[in-house]
């Protein structure tokens, strides 16, 4: 089983800066991909950073150019720098992993975190 514990959100100031860390624990494989998705209130889950370990990052267009993810030498942990914040970045964000040495590829979610974009 993985487990994924979030930290560092909380409230922040429309213009502002925060990041994010999601700490991975037990058993998965180092082909993997983590990340980072958020729930707006009233809206569906969107992405809005993936690090395919070795293969690249994507990123959600809302957040492009904004957001930057990355990951410990270790490849254990994944952090979210988010700078330029905006109202509508409010939302609960959730880490995210698959394990892409598994054939079912599993998927796995932290509890999710809340950010609060507000003056």
């Amino acid at each position: 089983q993985v487990q994924l514990v979030e930290s560092g959100g909380g409230l922040v100031q429309p213009g502002g800066s925060l990041g994010l860390s999601c700490a991975a624990s037990g058993s998965f494989f180092s082909r993997n991909v983590m990340g980072w998705y958020r729930r707006a209130p009233g809206k569906e889950r969107e992405l809005v950073a993936l690090d395919t370990n070795g293969g690249g990052t994507n990123y959600g267009d809302s957040v492009k150019g904004r957001f930057t993810i990355s990951r410990d030498n270790a490849k254990t942990t994944v952090y979210l720098q988010m700078n330029s914040l905006k109202a509508e970045d409010t939302a609960v964000y959730y880490c995210y992993l698959r394990d892409d040495g598994r054939s079912t590829r599993p998927e796995f979610w932290g509890q999710g975190i809340l950010v609060t974009v507000s003056s």
